[in-house]
């Protein structure tokens, strides 16, 4: 049977090209966007038995919805990959608005919880699965002017090792850094020296295949994709 993967934050960089080459490789692929366009041309390019959906991952309601038609459907997730996240834009921490700290927390944090709570159960009652959730190299140390996403992807660290405790023998959460990739995000922090990094096609080569190994044996365990 081919395993079914889901990827939150399709629209674009390491999602998209995930989702790509998932795709390619086969898999089937549900994917979320907060743009209905983009979900939509993301259909008509891949078409049936992918299925991808607008869904702000941050409004619970949404992603509850997301969940039931998707479960209705499909079997559970054999990996989910909470993907969506955002950066502030570089200023230092009390210059940083409370709007631009509060979206960063209900995506980078809220938006991934929303996603476990609507889809592992299913997961757990079957008793198969991995989850991944998107940290960073700021998940694990620190810098100045990016406070509040680094305060983000610390928690995604926490909250997966914890989850990982929760989770039935047969199954894994991992805190995941993907390393550093050409991205729009790296941009906001980098600037034109984002260039000098691993571009994204060069990553998803080796990530892909880095995620479809991940078992129980990795369960709890921070991890980053081999540069």
């Amino acid at each position: 049977m081919t395993k079914l993967i889901l990827i939150t934050g399709v629209s674009r960089g390491l999602g998209l090209a995930m989702a790509e080459q998932f795709v390619q490789k086969k898999y089937t692929v549900i994917g979320c966007t907060r743009s209905p366009s983009v979900a939509e041309k993301l259909q008509q390019k891949f078409g049936s038995p992918h299925k991808f959906t607008a869904v702000d991952v941050s409004n619970d309601s949404q992603v509850k919805t997301w969940a039931n038609q998707v479960l209705t459907q499909y079997s559970p997730p054999d990996l989910l990959i909470n993907n969506a996240g955002l950066i502030n834009q570089l200023a230092s921490l009390w210059q940083i608005s409370a709007d631009e700290c509060d979206r960063i927390i209900d995506v980078n944090i809220k938006g991934v919880t929303n996603v476990i709570r609507h889809f592992v159960p299913a997961m757990v009652e079957k008793n198969n699965g991995v989850i991944v959730n998107f940290s960073s190299g700021w998940g694990r140390s620190t810098s100045p002017q990016v406070a509040p996403y680094c305060a983000s992807k610390w928690a995604i660290e926490g909250l997966t090792r914890s989850l990982a405790q929760e989770l039935p023998s047969k199954m894994a959460a991992v805190p995941l850094n993907p390393g550093i990739i050409h991205t729009d995000m790296l941009e906001i922090c980098f600037g034109e020296e984002a260039a000098d990094y691993t571009s994204i096609q060069n990553w998803v080569k080796k990530a892909v295949p880095f995620l479809l190994q991940l078992s129980v044996k990795d369960n709890g365990v921070a991890l980053t994709v081999p540069s």
